[in-house]
């Protein structure tokens, strides 16, 4: 390029001009074609490096003088946008984050006001806001147990059952494909060795790691397995306590589409789905538990562990339907990587989101926070620097509540979950520690120095690629993924020559058969991986192999070890690393980034040097320094091997449950007026004469319509003679089976009578729901501009009434159920005004999901509606009223953190004391120009402490706050888990927009009917502010679980609808 050294300067002067280029390049009005106006609006913003990139290999490229300098003008417009682009992303970053940190201080600030009154000296919050002062681990340890109950074999007899969630990537036990792609990285190979030792653990019965069921011929068809086994269970229990279920099993849970493979930004509109699939399968192991270990009582999950943003927001659903403390881990945040990105200025916001699904991603993590008992991290970095960005943690404002809660003091209804750093473990029982003689015996047999001995394959493909095989390997092992680092490293290694003199370089970076076939980031890496190789001229000194089985890996290890090398992890962010402790299992010493995990694990290790990724001199210093150095390679190395117990997974594990048995323990609890044997005697009879029903209708001669209040066809007797005649020896055994649990009366009239006596008393005691097999739900937000219902509604609700008793054999089987933003008396009032009886439902839900009543069951009892008396305790968890009604009337009256005097008197809403109740707080808005969005004011008490399902409804005319595990969805999977009604056999009916939870009731695995025209105005428009995820990462489009008709549609349509709705699903 001699001759065009003004480039250099004419690029530097643009730059340095910055914004104040925009203003003199600005054209002036066109008189035809201007070059100027054309590069700027149709070349200059439609570019990237990249493309950047590949303009500069064709100016290279160009021999015509002339064209090459129009080129190079080309290339100098492009980078002017690049940095006036860059500059400005910075600017809206900064005030971005000065913005959130004024919200952040304000909202600490009226937490403390609030709970002011009854500080004591000592739980002053400390300016520097850490949540541990510096410590070495062994301090650490016993400092956070100082007063817990460590996990011994003294809990042998618990017999706990847990649940792990991991649901992107592929997971299986045996030939994990790790690093296929960016989903099926280390976290899968985590999950599944925590569930391994797990359930080693004494008194873990049973261990299941729930995921995605893929069987696309796109993947192994093992992924499409329903089951399967990993461990059978510890050692340590009895033989005649280990049951047939004991043990760790991945449990793959049918999601999305069934023939897809799909990324994790591609699942978040099937979280529901799977949400409903795995509350199934908890409620029926649980059962099969309480066969076998629980004296026939259900056996609940001890506690389930969410990993990663998705699998967080599927426990926060999954722990809130039953009750059960969540415990989450991160592994990466998503908050952290928006952050990452904004500062590289190559994307703006709203390009990241869209390409990442950030948003959705980061809401998701803001609910695993509300939710969560306990949030497990890998070091104190990731609590303080990227928890400490979320809305729902805090780190000041948690020592301050935990300092409260531990004396008793009143917090007023705030919290914040637990952190606790618990190192990932690792399985040492393959790793043989032994010092290495001078000579060893087959890496000299591998490169020909020695005897023929057998080696392993690995081995054989890398050393190919070496020229001098003596020399010590210097090691690097990830994705081929930016973040990683390694085009530094090899620039490190190509420009020290004594480095290149002394040792060799070695590059696993997944597994690859085409770079063309890879995603861009990995391609692009790979790319620049090998144009640097040629670059420094590195051929014979670096290994890249291109496949490697996991089983490769210890053997990977081994190699560097006996070659005397050093692994080195160069990330420019490591969360953890779990690669640095392998190595060291290995005895290899390392060279690590500064820049998260790596850190506690060097204190804890003391077995290599921490280095600066950005710095490449310092890389290369330090991998050169041990390498030459054989005595601090030696010091490193056994270092290495006396601490490393600290990371074991018996360990680990013992840790672990240590701070899950801590927690606040929850389990479904049912109240119940009369003793469990009778209890148990009734369900028992209940059962059984719904199976006589249900056998009557399959044995009926002429199909006769059944009547709707489910009265028996037949006598016992009766009943006999028919399967004789009609049913083959299984019906037979089973109708002999099911009448042998019935007292026989003296004539045949008194058996029947007593049947429907008994059936009735069942009745009597339990709602009429518990004997549902299929509900239809009606969830019609149709109110007027008053926020009153519309009488519009009532002939609709008729009309899906006779939809659903017009099959007379379903009709049997079938409830009916409604869901309203409404309190009770105004839901009946207006149910009364249409001429529609309150007890044509089994179950009433009132105030968005916060009271669910049945109404009464017997003549005496009429039209009375009794209140679930399990369902508010249900949902009482983290409910605090008190402090969310002060400070919501302060949150709504005020401006950007200060009340405006001027709107004291004319407040934007007032409260609405006939639709509160003591887990529901409701306002009027009275100026809904003034409302703040759902995801606003969300966030803004999440920063105060408080934790709620906040909603706008009934037309955007009231705001409702309602517990955190409450809602009209959730309520529904409550009726699935007290009376075992499976949320697959409901079916909800909605208008084509409701309330601000509107969304959540399209989703799951039930079947949903949107009538069109029903509802004209919802409150929808209410829940989102500009820039949050959008309705397409909660709904999926374009599923068979989904129909439409419309708000002119009869008895006749709405039934045929829900009959192909049912033969939809079955096909899927």
């Amino acid at each position: 390029m001699a001759g065009n050294e003004w480039i250099n300067g004419y690029l530097e002067a643009i730059i340095d001009t910055g914004t104040t280029v925009t203003e003199d390049l600005k054209p002036t009005p066109p008189v035809g074609f201007n070059p100027t106006k054309y590069f700027v609006e149709e070349v200059v913003s439609g570019v990237d490096e990249t493309d950047l990139h590949r303009t500069w290999i064709k100016v290279v490229a160009t021999r015509n003088t002339r064209e090459r300098t129009s080129r190079l003008e080309n290339i100098c417009w492009r980078i002017w946008h690049l940095a006036r682009k860059k500059k400005q992303l910075e600017s809206e970053d900064t005030q971005r984050l000065a913005t959130r940190r004024y919200e952040r201080e304000l909202g600490r600030r009226d937490a403390t006001e609030d709970m002011s009154e009854d500080f004591s000296e000592s739980e002053k919050v400390d300016p520097t806001g850490e949540i541990v002062q510096s410590e070495t681990p062994r301090k650490r340890f016993q400092r956070n147990f100082s007063n817990l109950e460590v996990w011994s074999d003294d809990n042998k007899g618990k017999k706990l059952y847990i649940i792990l969630i991991s649901l992107h990537g592929l997971v299986r036990g045996d030939n994990m494909e790790l690093g296929r792609d960016s989903d099926t990285g280390g976290q899968i190979k985590y999950v599944v060795e925590l569930a391994r030792a797990l359930a080693m653990m004494p008194g873990v019965y049973r261990v299941d790691l729930f995921t995605r069921q893929i069987s696309s011929p796109d993947i192994d068809w093992s992924y499409g397995e329903p089951t399967e086994m990993l461990t059978a269970g510890s050692e340590s229990n009895d033989r005649n306590d280990v049951g047939e279920s004991s043990g760790a099993y991945i449990i793959r849970i049918p999601f999305g589409p069934r023939d897809k493979y799909l990324h994790k930004e591609l699942l978040w509109p099937h979280i529901q789905e799977f949400v409903d699939g795995a509350l199934a399968h908890v409620l029926n192991m649980s059962r099969v538990l309480g066969e076998q270990i629980g004296g026939g009582h259900p056996v609940w999950p001890y506690v389930i562990h969410s990993h990663y943003a998705d699998a967080g927001d599927s426990a926060a659903l999954l722990s809130g339907a039953l009750n059960v403390p969540m415990v989450l881990t991160g592994h990466s945040l998503g908050r952290n990587k928006l952050e990452q990105l904004l500062k590289q200025g190559r994307q703006s916001k709203e390009d990241i989101n869209s390409t990442y699904k950030i948003m959705r991603r980061i809401e998701a993590e803001e609910l695993s926070l509300d939710a969560a008992e306990l949030v497990i991290t890998s070091t104190k970095q990731e609590i303080e620097e990227q928890w400490g960005l979320y809305d729902g943690f805090d780190v000041k404002l948690e020592k301050v509540l935990r300092a409260r809660a531990r004396r008793g003091v009143n917090c007023h209804g705030r919290y914040m979950p637990r952190m606790v750093v618990i190192p990932p473990g690792m399985d040492f029982s393959n790793v043989v520690q032994e010092e290495m003689p001078e000579a060893d015996g087959e890496l000299s047999a591998l490169i020909g120095d020695g005897s023929p001995r057998a080696v392993p394959p690995i081995w054989s493909e890398v050393m190919r690629f070496f020229t001098n095989p003596h020399k010590p390997i210097i090691l690097a092992l990830s994705r081929p993924d930016p973040k990683k680092n390694l085009t530094t490293l090899l620039k490190a290694f190509g420009e020290c020559r004594p480095l290149r003199e002394l040792a060799n370089l070695m590059l696993i970076m997944g597994n690859r058969d085409d770079i063309e076939e890879m995603s861009s980031g990995n391609a692009s890496v790979l790319t620049t991986v090998l144009k640097l190789i040629d670059k420094y001229d590195l051929y014979g000194h670096v290994a890249y192999p291109k496949h490697h089985k996991q089983s490769d890996v210890p053997d990977i290890y081994r190699l560097a070890a006996k070659s005397k090398g050093v692994f080195i992890n160069p990330a420019l962010v490591e969360p953890f690393g779990l690669t640095l402790i392998e190595a060291a299992a290995h005895g290899l010493p390392m060279v690590a980034t500064k820049n998260g995990g790596p850190v506690d694990i060097h204190q804890a290790l003391n077995n290599g040097l921490l280095v600066d990724p950005h710095d490449q001199q310092a890389i290369a210093d330090a991998l050169l320094k041990l390498v030459s150095e054989k005595n601090l390679w030696q010091d490193c190395r056994k270092n290495g091997w006396r601490n490393i117990h600290l990371f074991s997974w018996p360990e680990h594990c013992r840790t672990y449950l240590t701070r899950v048995a801590a927690c606040r323990m929850r389990h479904p609890q049912w109240q119940t007026d009369t003793p469990m044997d009778e209890l148990e005697a009734e369900d028992s009879l209940g059962d059984s004469l719904k199976d006589v029903q249900d056998m009557s209708l399959r044995l009926s001669v002429d199909g006769d319509k059944a009547s709707v209040n489910g009265s028996l066809e037949y006598g016992g007797s009766e009943l006999e003679k028919v399967a004789s005649a009609q049913g083959g020896p299984e019906v037979q055994d089973q109708i002999k089976k099911i009448l042998s649990k019935i007292k026989k009366p003296a004539s045949e009239q008194q058996e029947i009578e007593g049947g429907k006596k008994q059936f009735e008393n069942v009745g009597n005691k339990y709602p009429n729901l518990r004997r549902r097999r299929r509900l239809i739900v009606v969830a019609l937000d149709c109110y007027n501009s008053e926020g009153n219902p519309d009488n519009k509604m009532l002939p609709i609700i008729h009309e899906i009434l006779k939809a659903g008793r017009i099959d007379s054999q379903a009709a049997r089987f079938s409830g009916f159920a409604l869901t309203t933003a409404m309190p009770l008396s105004e839901t009946v009032e207006f149910l009364k005004s249409g001429h529609v009886q309150v007890t044509e439902f089994d179950a009433v839900i009132c105030s968005s999901g916060s009271e669910v009543y049945y109404p009464g069951t017997s003549a005496e009892e009429g039209e009375k509606l009794t209140p679930d008396p399990d369902y508010a305790s249900h949902i009482d968890y983290r409910w605090g009223c008190e402090g969310l009604k002060k400070t919501i009337w302060k949150l709504m009256n005020t401006r950007e953190g200060r009340v405006d005097k001027a709107e004291k008197s004319a407040s934007p809403i007032e409260e609405d004391v006939k639709s509160s109740n003591a887990h529901c707080i409701s306002y009027f808005i009275k100026d809904s120009s003034k409302a703040k969005r759902v995801d606003d004011m969300r966030q803004k008490l999440r920063m105060r402490g408080l934790r709620c399902h906040l909603m706008y409804c009934r037309n955007s005319t009231r705001m409702q706050a309602i517990p955190l595990l409450a809602s009209r969805s959730q309520a529904l999977r409550y009726l699935f888990v007290r009376w075992r009604l499976n949320v697959a056999n409901m079916y909800v009916v909605l208008g084509e927009t409701g309330d601000t939870d509107y969304e959540e009731l399209i989703s799951g695995t039930h079947k949903t009917l949107i009538m069109k025209g029903v509802v004209e105005n919802g409150s929808e428009e209410l829940l989102r502010t500009t820039g949050s995820y959008l309705k397409d990462d909660i709904v999926p489009g374009g599923s068979p679980l989904v129909a439409y008709t419309t708000k002119e549609a009869k008895a006749d349509e709405i039934s045929n609808v829900f009959k192909e709705l049912s033969k939809s699903v079955a096909g899927i």
